[in-house]
């Protein structure tokens, strides 16, 4: 099933879809002089991939329209636009968001500006558990009570952490006071998970924070939520 969403910017004629793509990659491999694309965070891996895609469905399409065209021609045609437009649409999702692109910069790519995503605002908390030794799990993690949830803008989480202890050559950056904050601890991780674990190994008796915030898709952040701690047993 189409989903209705991709209708409204992804034109269903091939020859409109390429047009599109190719505009695209001369935009983001800087070759147009009226866009800068530095601040939009895209790997230059991923502008690979679509333009390697690009030129596959460009030859499939070629072929599709000449005399040469068989069934199986058809068929290698319709899983390279495939594969094509998934990349498109998965691009535009994870990539094309405001900020940092402005309208002008929609308008370049062809595309409508969408609404500008807002910043979290709720907190966020999580249950400890200790599955095993040197293991520490974050559980249920969530929006804290009385928060209204944000879809939207609670993309996901940026969990940051820090041991006490001695310094290893694993983890020289050590907690040697209570945090206050999540900025008073020297690890994070990002996960758009419900839980997550960590293994402390070797760090018995030694005191683990975590403290969390919303991140939404722009990578802006919302408030710290509370400081969780644990011994890790």
């Amino acid at each position: 099933m189409t989903n209705a969403n991709y209708e409204d910017w992804l034109s269903r004629r091939r020859e409109y879809q390429l047009t599109m793509v190719k505009n695209w990659i001369t935009i983001l491999t800087g070759q147009s002089p009226d866009v800068s694309v530095e601040q939009w965070n895209i790997p230059g891996e991923r502008r690979q991939e679509l333009e390697s895609l690009m030129q596959e469905a460009d030859k499939a399409l070629v072929l599709a329209k000449s005399s040469e065209r068989t069934a199986d021609i058809n068929t290698l045609c319709n899983e390279t636009f495939d594969a094509l437009t998934a990349k498109m649409r998965s691009i535009k999702h994870r990539y094309f968001l405001k900020p940092p692109l402005t309208d002008a910069d929609f308008a370049s790519l062809g595309l409508n500006p969408p609404a500008e995503i807002p910043i979290p605002t709720a907190q966020v908390e999580a249950d400890i558990s200790f599955p095993g030794p040197f293991l520490i799990g974050l559980l249920n993690i969530r929006a804290m009570a009385g928060d209204a949830p944000d879809e939207q803008s609670e993309y996901g989480v940026r969990m940051f952490w820090g041991l006490t202890g001695p310094a290893t050559e694993s983890d020289k950056f050590r907690v040697t006071e209570a945090p206050k904050t999540g900025l008073d601890l020297p690890h994070s991780k990002f996960t758009r998970r419900k839980k997550e674990l960590f293994a402390f190994d070797g760090e018995s008796g030694n005191t683990v924070y975590f403290c969390l915030r919303f991140e939404n898709p722009a990578g802006q952040a919302g408030p710290f939520g509370p400081i969780l701690k644990a011994v890790v047993r």
